[in-house]
C-alpha cells in the first residue's frame, strides 16, 4: 500500500465500499447451520459475492470462538462456533513468544487461562510486569519459547460464571497464528464455504518496545498464505490506531479500529502524548479521521447505548448513524449469556453463572442498526439475529 495519505485515502475509501454493501446489501442466506441458515433469513451484500459482502448483516461474530462453551482461544472453541453458526470467528488475539511466533491469547499474561501454575518448571518465571501502565503479577507469553508453551494447556479463565466449561480444562493446547491460517483453510474446504477470523493485535505498543513487533508478523503471514487483499477473509483490529494505521501500510485486509470507554485512552496515545480520548475519536471528526485508514469501528455496547446509574439501558447514542455516514461499520463487544454481563433489566436472578434473558438485550442492540456484534454465544445470537429479522 502507498505510504502517502492521499493513496491512504483511496484504498481505503475502496475497501469500505466493500464492506458498506455488506450493510445496505440485498437479501441472502446466512452463514451457519443448515437450520439456522432457513430461520435466519439474514441480508448479504449480494448474490455470490466475494469477502465481505457475503456476510450476514448483522454479522455474529463468535468472540474467542465459542467461549461461553468452551475455554477461549482453543481449537475446541473456535470449531464450536462455527459448528454454533457464527459468521466470524476471532481467531485470536495475537500475542508473541520469546522467539517471535504469533500466538492465540486473551492477554500476554496467561496465569489465567493455561495450567502454567501447576508446571514447577516454570515457577521461576512468575513476575510483574508494567502492562500499559497497570502493574501485572504471572507469566508472560514472551518469556517462553513456541515448544516451552506448547506444553501448557487450557483452562477456564472465568470459572465463577462459567463452571461448566471447567470440564474441558487441559484438553487443548495454545494455537499459533499461522495454525488458525492452516485450521481457517481447512474449515473451509471441509464446511463448503469460506470460514471467516477476526485476529487482533495485543498491546502493539508494549511489544514492538520488546523488539517483538506484531504488525510486521501478522502482515508476513498473511502473505505467505495468500490471505492479504481487500476480499481476505481475514478482518483485523486493534485498540491502537496507530497499529491499524501500520497495518494499513503493510497490507489491505479490511480494517477495524476497537474503542473501549468514552473516558479511556489508547495505549499507544498515552505513550505518544496524544491527549484525545475514546470520545473524541467517536465525534464526526474523529471518525472521518478512522475511516481514513480503517473500513470499521468495534466500539464497547455502552458506547451504542449507554447504561443509566442503576444499571438498564438509556437512549441510544447517534454513533451508529455518525458512523454510518462516513462509511465505517460497527461490530460492538460483547454479548454474554450471563447474568453479570447483562443490563440490569434483562437479569434474572442473582446467580453469576446463570443466564438472564439475552435474547431481549439482543434485540435491544440490534434494533440500533449495528452492522454485527461479538457474543460468547454465537448460537445465542444467530437465533435473537432471526427473531429480528422476522420481527
Amino acid at each position: 500500500m502507498g505510504s502517502d495519505q492521499a493513496n491512504d485515502k483511496t484504498q481505503g475509501t475502496g475497501r469500505r465500499a466493500i464492506l458498506g454493501a455488506a450493510v445496505f446489501g440485498a437479501s441472502g442466506a446466512v452463514l451457519g447451520l443448515p437450520g439456522m441458515a432457513e430461520a435466519a433469513g439474514a441480508r448479504t451484500g449480494g448474490h455470490g459475492g466475494r469477502g465481505l459482502k457475503s456476510l450476514p448483516v448483522p454479522t455474529i461474530i463468535g468472540h474467542r470462538g465459542a467461549s461461553g462453551y468452551r475455554p477461549e482461544h482453543t481449537f475446541g472453541s473456535y470449531e464450536l462456533a462455527l459448528d454454533l453458526g457464527a459468521d466470524v470467528v476471532e481467531a485470536g488475539d495475537l500475542v508473541p513468544t520469546k522467539d517471535g511466533h504469533l500466538v492465540c491469547r486473551h492477554e500476554p499474561e496467561i496465569g489465567g487461562t493455561t495450567d502454567v501454575a501447576a508446571h514447577p518448571e516454570f515457577a521461576d518465571r512468575k513476575t510483574t510486569k508494567v502492562l500499559d501502565g497497570v502493574s501485572t503479577t504471572g507469566w508472560f507469553t514472551e518469556d517462553f519459547t513456541l515448544a516451552e508453551l506448547k506444553t501448557l494447556r487450557a483452562i477456564e479463565r472465568i470459572p465463577a460464571n462459567r463452571p461448566h466449561n471447567t470440564l474441558y480444562n487441559g484438553r487443548w493446547e495454545i494455537p499459533t497464528f499461522e495454525e488458525v491460517l492452516k485450521w481457517q483453510d481447512e474449515q473451509t474446504r471441509k464446511r463448503g464455504k469460506q470460514v471467516f477470523i477476526y485476529p487482533e493485535t495485543k498491546h502493539p505498543t508494549y511489544f514492538r518496545r520488546l523488539g517483538l513487533g506484531l504488525e510486521e508478523r501478522v502482515a508476513k503471514l498473511l502473505r505467505k498464505y495468500g490471505k492479504d487483499g481487500r476480499n481476505s477473509p481475514v478482518i483485523l483490529q486493534s485498540f491502537e490506531p496507530t497499529s491499524i494505521q501500520k497495518l494499513n501500510q503493510l497490507v489491505d485486509n479490511p480494517l477495524v479500529v476497537l474503542l473501549s470507554s468514552a473516558d479511556s485512552r489508547p495505549y499507544d496515545f498515552v505513550e505518544s502524548g496524544d491527549p484525545r480520548t475514546v470520545a473524541d475519536l467517536i465525534t464526526p471528526k474523529g471518525l472521518r479521521e478512522i475511516a481514513g485508514y480503517a473500513q470499521g469501528i468495534g466500539p464497547t455496547l455502552d458506547l451504542i447505548i449507554p447504561k443509566n446509574a442503576d444499571g438498564t439501558l438509556g437512549k441510544p447514542t447517534t454513533l451508529v448513524s455518525d458512523a454510518h455516514k462516513v462509511g465505517l461499520i460497527l461490530h460492538p463487544y460483547t454479548m454474554r449469556n450471563e447474568n453479570p454481563f447483562l443490563p440490569a433489566e434483562y437479569r434474572k436472578g442473582s446467580a453469576a453463572d446463570a443466564y438472564g434473558d439475552s435474547f431481549g438485550a439482543f434485540k435491544r442492540y440490534f434494533a440500533t442498526g449495528i452492522d454485527g456484534v461479538f457474543t460468547d454465544n454465537a448460537d445465542t445470537g444467530v437465533l435473537a439475529r432471526a427473531d429480528f429479522l422476522a420481527g
